[in-house]
Parts: structure tokens; C-alpha cells; sequence
């Protein structure tokens, strides 16, 4: 469920590209209606529609998120602030200046911030925030632990590269199908090949 409502704001700004790639002139015009006010020159053309909307439906749902989070009165995680953060920036900045540039840069950005809070983390306070999430649910060996949290280091590096090779030699449209399908299919390659590897150190607590 949780994996569902991180992958929210992913997938409405999929959903919300799409349809106004199916949509041109309905998009541009709800764009026109709704974002020429944070838009420089106070126009949107048909072209820039579908990102510029897609992008301002992913801020609100970031927003939403954290809304919800409080009101309910649970605990708003910090990667969910620093998403919002990013997004605000590099998504806001897309709107503004109407260049796709910045959002494309976005994943890349929250990704490597993942990779160096890991690495800080471990090397520097000597803290392994993986083993913090995931202890009360599987018991490792140390080195197992540290060889867990030094794979995700690696695998948020690698996911910052792979975007933004997507991101500035394919298609926006391309860039986009990728963002959902291609990360979800990468995270859970990673998911499996580490399960596999640590197989043999897990043991479930009861």
C-alpha cells in the first residue's frame, strides 16, 4: 500500500501526459486557464501543454501527500519532504521558464540526494539508515547490513545516470513511458537480485 502511495504523484503525471498528448487543444487551453499566471510571457502553446500540466499535477500531489500525512497525524518521512522540496524547485522552474529541462533533471537530482544521505550516513555518523528501516523486519549479520546499504548507494547513483541518459537522447514521451515503467522495472530487478544475494544471511523475526 505504502509502495502505491509513494508512486502516486508518478503516476498522475503519467496519466495527466497522456491525456493531454491525446488532448492537444483541451490541454492547452485548461493549461492556458490555470498556469499563464505562473507562466513566463503568460502563455502556453500546444507543444508545452502536456509537460507543463503533468508537472503541476505532480507538485500538487507531492503537496496532497504531505497534507494527508498531517491531518492524519502521522509521521511525513524525510525522502517525502525532499521530493517535495525538488520538485517544487526544478518542477516550478519547468512551469515558469516552460523548458522540460528541469523536470527532467528532478528524478536524477532526488536520487542522488538518496545516494548521499546513505553514503553520509554510514561513513560519516556511522549510521546505516537501511538496516534503521528495515531491522524490525529481518535480522543480517553487520556485514550484510553494510553490504545492503552500500548496493543502494549504488543503485540511486546508477538511477540518476540512467535518467538523465533517458531523459536528454530519447523523446520526451519516451523519457516519460520510462519514468514509470522502466523505473518500477529496474527497482524491482534490483529488489530481486538483492533478495537473492542475501538470501542466505536473512533471518525473519518472529
Amino acid at each position: 500500500m505504502k509502495f502505491l502511495f509513494d508512486l502516486f504523484p508518478v503516476i498522475l503525471f503519467f496519466g495527466m501526459f497522456k491525456w493531454s498528448e491525446g488532448h492537444p487543444d483541451a490541454a492547452q487551453a485548461f493549461a492556458n486557464d490555470y498556469l499563464s499566471s505562473f507562466v513566463s510571457g503568460g502563455v502556453v502553446s500546444a507543444t508545452q501543454a502536456p509537460i507543463l500540466l503533468a508537472t503541476a499535477i505532480t507538485i500538487i500531489a507531492n503537496v496532497g501527500q504531505i497534507v494527508y500525512l498531517l491531518l492524519k497525524g502521522k509521521k511525513v518521512d524525510a525522502p517525502l519532504w525532499m521530493s517535495l522540496i525538488i520538485v517544487g524547485l526544478f518542477g516550478g522552474a519547468t512551469i515558469y521558464f516552460h523548458n522540460e529541462a528541469f523536470i527532467k533533471w528532478k528524478p536524477s537530482i532526488l536520487y542522488w540526494c538518496f545516494a548521499a544521505a546513505l553514503f553520509v550516513s554510514q561513513t560519516v555518523f556511522k549510521k546505516n539508515l537501511i538496516r534503521k528501516m528495515m531491522e524490525q523486519q529481518v535480522s543480517l549479520p553487520e556485514t550484510a547490513w553494510q553490504q545492503l546499504n552500500w548496493a543502494w548507494v549504488l543503485f540511486f547513483a546508477a538511477m540518476g545516470i540512467v535518467n538523465l541518459y533517458v531523459a536528454f537522447n530519447f523523446s520526451t514521451a519516451a523519457w516519460v513511458n520510462f519514468k514509470l515503467f522502466g523505473f518500477m522495472g529496474l527497482m524491482l530487478v534490483f529488489i530481486i537480485a538483492q533478495s537473492v544475494f542475501l538470501a542466505k544471511h536473512i533471518k525473519t523475526k518472529p
